[in-house]
C-alpha cells in the first residue's frame, strides 16, 4: 500500500499547499512514485500549482519529475457502498486510483473543517501540520492562558486528530505519525517566538506530535507558483547560480523531508 501523507490545518494561510507541492515533488525527484490529491474543492491551490507546472513544462519543452494528480470523481450517491457517504466514496475512489501507481500519496487539505478533510486525516500514515509562528494559529491546537504560558486544554483541530487516531486504532492500522511544522517563521528572535517554541514543546509531550522546521517567509515561494516550479527545479530551468536565500530555502526543504522520516526515503538533494 502507498504511504499516505496528509498536509492539514484548519487555518488558512499556513503554507499547506507550498509544503504539499515541495514534499511531493522532492519525493518524485528522488525516484519515488508520487500521487497527489487536493481536497480544497473551492480554491484548489495544489491542483492549480500542478496545472501551472504542466503548462510551463510543456511550453518550455522540459520533462521534470512531477506527481500524478487526479481530481476527485463526481459525486455519485447511488454507487456508494452501503453505509458510506457520497463524499467519502469520492475520496476512497481517488485514493484507490492512485494507490496502484504510487509509493506515496500526498493529500492537501483545505484551511477549514470539512467532511473530506476529516476522512483524509483518518487515512494519514504521516500527518503534517504547518503552523504559523502565531498564537492565533496555536489556538487551533490548544487553548492557552493570557500570558502564553499555561496550556488549558486541546482545541478543535487536536480533537479532530484524536478522533482520526481512534478510527485508525479501531481498524487495526498503524498510529499516525503527527508532525507540526513551524512554518513561515520570521528571522528575528522575538519574545513571542520563544514563547511559541516553549508552548509547542510542552504541547507536543502532552498530545503526542513531533516538531519539525518548516520554511522561513521568502518571496521565492510566491514567484514559483505561476510556473508550477519548486526550489529543486530552478537549476533545470536555466538558473545557473542560486542566491543565498534560495540555497537556504533548499536546505530548509532538505531538513523538512529528513524530519518526516518517511519509509524507504533517503534524502539525496
Amino acid at each position: 500500500m502507498a504511504h499516505t501523507i496528509v498536509v492539514g490545518n484548519e487555518k488558512g494561510g499556513a503554507g499547506k499547499s507550498t509544503v504539499s507541492m515541495h514534499v511531493a515533488t522532492a519525493l518524485a525527484r528522488m525516484g519515488h512514485r508520487v500521487g497527489a490529491l487536493d481536497l480544497d474543492l473551492r480554491q484548489k491551490s495544489m491542483g492549480r500549482y500542478l496545472e501551472n507546472r504542466r503548462k510551463y513544462l510543456d511550453a518550455q519543452g522540459l520533462d521534470l519529475p512531477t506527481p500524478i494528480f487526479v481530481d476527485l470523481p463526481p459525486t455519485d450517491a447511488q454507487n456508494a457502498p452501503d453505509g458510506e457517504a457520497a463524499y467519502d466514496h469520492r475520496l476512497s475512489q481517488a485514493v484507490a486510483e492512485l494507490e496502484a501507481q504510487s509509493d506515496f500519496i500526498v493529500i492537501d487539505c483545505p484551511g477549514s473543517h470539512t467532511r473530506l478533510s476529516q476522512v483524509a486525516h483518518s487515512l494519514a500514515d504521516t500527518l503534517v501540520t504547518p503552523l504559523n509562528d502565531s498564537f492565533v494559529d496555536f489556538d487551533l491546537l490548544a487553548k492557552i492562558d493570557s500570558d502564553g504560558e499555561k496550556i488549558i486544554g486541546p482545541s478543535v483541530y487536536s480533537e479532530m486528530v484524536w478522533s482520526a487516531r481512534q478510527l485508525r486504532a479501531q481498524a487495526g492500522l498503524q498510529p499516525i505519525d503527527w508532525i507540526v511544522l513551524r512554518n513561515r517563521v520570521g528571522a528575528q528572535q522575538m519574545v513571542n517566538k520563544k514563547k511559541m517554541e516553549s508552548a509547542l514543546e510542552r504541547l507536543a509531550k502532552r498530545i503526542g506530535f513531533r516538531i519539525a522546521p518548516g520554511f522561513n517567509e521568502r518571496v521565492i515561494f510566491r514567484e514559483l507558483f505561476p510556473r508550477g516550479l519548486t526550489l529543486l527545479d530552478l537549476r533545470d530551468t536555466g538558473v545557473k547560480q542560486l542566491n543565498i536565500s534560495n540555497i537556504a530555502a533548499r536546505q530548509e526543504l532538505r531538513e523538512l523531508v529528513k524530519a518526516l522520516n518517511l519509509p524507504g526515503v533517503e534524502v539525496t538533494f
